[in-house]
């Protein structure tokens, strides 16, 4: 049975021819000798191993047929209607290039015919400005590094020398798929000749004098794996037809991913990087890779919400139906949940036991702690009370984050306890005579919370963490997503899930991107990465454009990742596109009738709408946006906790939209804030008054980063 190597197409089809592909390509990989399928050589091809098939009477498939090794293999560049099959068929061509040993189709170009005269040569005014040098040649590169060091094409190399910016360059990277695109976007950077090529893995081919068997080698190169896959199995190949733009992270990863996702460590590893570096990405494939390798492991998969735990868990299922899904803990398979509802997991099934976690981590009994506390609890504690604490410590920010940050993680259960614990991190200082007033709300809040039998989501995953910690681990490995919004007692409990060892704890998470907790060090919480860290740099959803626009918004803000180092900010995008739309208006009707009147455009240019999402700061301004537009006349719904329909504009605030994509998106109300919003922040103390800048300026950049191709920014003054 002949294995199907499958590339990025170069020639987008619809659904119904993909449908034939498909059942052409199950039946190539069935039996290649079959009559029906047409399998037939090409006279006078430029490559005596390209054969084309015959998917219906009107559409042909172009490819290669390899039989190194003594197995067959076919390289399937794509499908065309008959005639133009015929005419690429003739002149493409599959090589391994000679100095980085990558694979490399070829195609000749239609040769321009020449002028009908001789060119008539002209001066440049004195008043033309002067043309600035070309981008790569103000970088340093030269033709040597390119065509020779490389190994980019000459023809590919000239226009890459004689692109004048960085989107010109994006611009040629997007006409070129596979590695070489990939070294187009980073010659573009201020990345070293050496680094690229080592990124990349480039090195010269070792020949065996079989060519056949040398182009399966490189075709199994990291490299080349950006743009060929080997397909496994019939019902793979399915899925790999079927894929849209938005599937192809299915198949055809980075070498620097594919290297994260397979990589053994020992010890806890962190994956940093950008919105839409692809860390989601590496953290599916790593699941996957963990699952085959040993089908008994335990593997725990989890994130911040439970939105984005069911988008984890219908991309683990839309990359590989076949890994098992685990639907408890500590039973083989991946166990996909959001980590609250993971600490809730451990709560019930500690049963009585889970008394004893409850008096090591508050020093007090609740029966049956399995409800939540209510919101607001904190403000209801606050306004019970005659405290004397000034406004920018008696407030539920102040408090909550106390709680979160200080008090539960290092199991504080009365207030001598809490006069002692060191508060690093924390900007207000508090003397003896404050702690004891804290305290006392601390306390009123835990008492109003045994009488419910309540605890809230830190307590819920301090309990979990004490549980465990005291029963043993349930996990072999566990993986997280979004690791920047955890809290303190979320990560004692990942922590005590899994033991330490080989691959057991697998962290990706992005600064930039915190929307909801408070700055915090893994170190102190048991996770020692250690130098076992690495960051993901290249962006593959947001265009170059969309991508300036969204890092402008976190100018000035002092990030630091979760090992309590500045934030890298030197990302960059493998794609170009339209610079963002910035509009400021003067009323909320002009805002409603910008949006409206962008929308309409979208959908004239050929948009569907469900890939149209309009993202806004709260829940209220969201259904006044949705009435607004079906006022409008252009059909919009609201996205709650439910999963995106098809048919209308989606409207969602922009902490749903996290780990979503959309081509086209619109920003609302960008920067505007309420009078109510304006006095919370005034009571608050500086340092927190600060963390919560920083989180209004991320959440504006996650927002942004959610347009793969044009962005609208509403703003008001």
């Amino acid at each position: 049975m002949p294995t199907i190597i499958m590339t990025k197409w170069p020639v987008k089809i619809d659904g119904s021819v993909k449908a034939k592909a498909m059942t052409f390509l199950q039946k190539l990989s069935a039996d290649d000798t079959n009559p029906g399928l047409h399998v037939e050589p090409i006279a006078g091809a430029a490559d005596s191993r390209v054969r084309t098939g015959r998917v219906d009477q009107f559409w042909r498939a172009v490819m290669f047929r390899l039989d190194g090794a003594g197995e067959c293999h076919y390289v399937i560049h794509g499908v065309w209607p008959h005639d133009d099959a015929i005419a690429v068929a003739a002149r493409v061509r599959l090589k391994v290039n000679p100095i980085n040993g990558l694979p490399q189709i070829e195609e000749a170009e239609p040769v321009a015919p020449p002028p009908s005269g001789p060119p008539t040569p002209s001066r440049p005014a004195e008043s033309d400005p002067v043309p600035a040098e070309p981008l790569l040649v103000q970088l340093g590169r030269t033709r040597e590094d390119l065509v020779d060091r490389l190994g980019v094409p000459a023809d590919v190399a000239d226009r890459a020398l004689a692109a004048s910016d960085v989107d010109a360059v994006l611009e040629l990277a997007q006409r070129h798929e596979g590695w070489l695109g990939l070294l187009l976007v980073d010659l573009a950077t201020q990345d070293s000749i050496d680094i690229i090529a080592g990124r990349l893995h480039l090195e010269a081919p070792e020949q065996t004098g079989d060519d056949d068997v040398d182009l399966l080698r490189s075709l199994q190169r990291p490299a080349a794996q950006a743009q060929f896959a080997f397909i496994d199995g019939q019902e793979e190949l399915r899925r790999v037809i079927e894929n849209g733009d938005f599937g192809s992270w299915r198949v055809f990863l980075h070498p620097e991913q594919r290297h994260y996702a397979v990589r053994r460590y020992r010890g806890p590893f962190r994956l940093s990087g950008g919105a839409g570096t692809g860390k989601t990405v590496v953290l599916l494939h790593r699941a996957r890779a963990l699952a085959r390798e040993r089908p008994d492991a335990r593997i725990v998969l989890t994130t911040f919400t439970t939105n984005l735990a069911d988008a984890l868990r219908d991309g683990l299922g839309q990359l590989d139906p076949t890994v098992p899904q685990a639907t408890a803990l500590n039973v083989p398979g991946v166990h996909v949940t959001g980590v609250d509802a993971l600490a809730a997991t451990v709560i019930r099934s500690a049963g009585a036991s889970v008394a004893d976690a409850v008096q090591t981590v508050l020093g007090e009994a609740r029966s049956t702690p399995t409800g939540r506390t209510p919101t607001g609890r904190w403000r209801d504690v606050i306004e019970a009370s005659a405290t004397s604490l000034p406004p920018e410590i008696a407030n539920e920010t102040f408090l909550s984050a106390e709680y979160a940050l200080i008090v539960l993680p290092n199991k504080v259960k009365n207030e001598h306890e809490y006069r002692r614990v060191r508060r690093p991190g924390r900007g207000v200082a508090l003397d003896r005579a404050k702690r004891d007033s804290v305290w006392a709300l601390i306390a009123a809040y835990r008492a109003q919370c045994r009488i419910d039998g309540t605890l809230d989501f830190v307590e819920a995953a301090a309990v979990a963490a004490a549980h465990l910690t005291a029963s043993g681990d349930q996990a072999d490995h566990v993986l997280v997503d979004e690791g920047q919004d955890l809290s303190p007692t979320h990560w004692q409990m990942l922590r005590a899930l899994v033991a330490e060892g080989e691959d057991d704890l697998f962290i990706a998470e992005d600064s930039h991107q915190r929307i909801y907790g408070s700055r915090i060090v893994l170190g102190r919480y048991g996770i020692k990465i250690v130098g076992r860290s690495q960051r993901l740099s290249l962006n593959y959803r947001t265009t170059a454009q969309n991508l300036r626009y969204a890092m402008t918004v976190l100018d000035g803000g002092d990030y630091v990742d979760l090992e309590e180092q500045t934030e890298f900010t030197g990302y960059r995008s493998a794609r170009s596109g339209p610079t963002p739309v910035v509009e400021t208006v003067q009323s909320l009707v002009s805002e409603l009738d910008t949006i409206a009147d962008r929308i309409r455009s979208w959908r004239e240019a050929g948009a569907t709408p469900e890939t149209i999402a309009v993202l806004v700061p709260d829940k209220f301004q969201r259904e006044r946006v949705v009435n607004a537009l079906n006022e409008r006349g252009v059909p919009a719904r609201a996205v709650d906790r439910d999963r995106p329909g098809e048919g209308r504009v989606l409207v969602m605030t922009m902490h749903r939209a996290k780990g979503m994509e959309f081509a086209n998106v619109v920003l609302a109300d960008v920067g505007f804030r309420t009078a109510a919003e304006r006095s919370r922040l005034n009571d608050l103390d500086a340092v927190e008054r600060h963390d919560a800048e920083l989180r209004a300026r991320s959440l504006v950049y996650v927002a942004a980063t959610r347009a793969r191709d044009e962005l609208l920014v509403v703003q008001r003054p």
